[in-house]
């Protein structure tokens, strides 16, 4: 195994983590009382737990517990995070920043001290686990990240008349599609699915409305497609 190879299995590690192991609220209680969460506890063993077994390997234990408790710490302090009138509305990004270069820095001393030597040898396919990773981003963790630059530029619309989470459900189909379409190099087909949706959604006289949808869909099929030129790349 190689190190981006590493690299990337610890990243999907993350994504389990904060994205499909933990529900809104879960997350939400967290964010508002810090260490005082049980939950919080409990958030940072499963990551010393799942960073450990997508190392596939006994050695990296003390890499795992690092990477551990620094969330702990990071997750924990987030709610100050949280409060500041400076940095509050950035705190999810800062958080996740703080996350993956913690990730990096421990997979890269890892590997330049002791070496990345699996004590369960799996041969992957380094482009195939990307497209996964692609796939997996391209769900939950984009519809946060969407909400999350909504929230930070206080872009806020009413919308009385629309099902619960549709958009969400939207946005999730739209990226596998366009992902899927890149990958196997179908951009006429990209194109077509944006129209198609403009010619659906943007028919109303609802302008601020309209920017809102305007603004999401940019940003949705930008994931998609930045997430796709990755892929392509190797």
């Amino acid at each position: 195994m190689d190190f981006k190879t590493f690299l990337l299995l610890q990243f999907l590690a993350h994504l389990c983590l904060d994205y499909f192991f933990q529900t809104d609220k879960l997350a939400q209680n967290k964010n508002s009382i810090g260490f005082k969460s049980n939950f919080l506890y409990w958030h940072a063993l499963l990551c010393f737990g799942l960073s450990w077994l997508f190392s596939l390997q006994f050695d990296f234990l003390w890499g795992a517990a690092i990477i551990g408790a620094t969330h702990f710490i990071i997750d924990g302090f987030k709610k100050n995070l949280c409060n500041s009138n400076l940095l509050g509305k950035y705190a999810f990004f800062i958080d996740q920043a703080l996350h993956l270069l913690v990730l990096f820095i421990v997979a890269f001393f890892f590997d330049k001290f002791q070496g990345i030597n699996p004590t369960v040898h799996i041969s992957f396919n380094f482009k195939y686990l990307l497209i996964i990773t692609a796939y997996l981003v391209c769900l939950k963790p984009a519809n946060i990240f969407i909400k999350e630059v909504f929230s930070s530029t206080n872009i806020m619309v009413s919308s009385d008349n629309e099902m619960p989470n549709a958009g969400k459900v939207i946005g999730m189909l739209e990226r596998i599609l366009t992902l899927t379409f890149i990958i196997v190099s179908q951009y006429s087909a990209v194109g077509f699915l944006i129209a198609a949706k403009s010619i659906l959604r943007y028919g109303n006289n609802e302008t601020l409305k309209t920017e809102y949808v305007l603004i999401g869909t940019m940003l949705s099929f930008g994931i998609a497609v930045i997430t796709g030129i990755i892929i392509n790349l190797f």
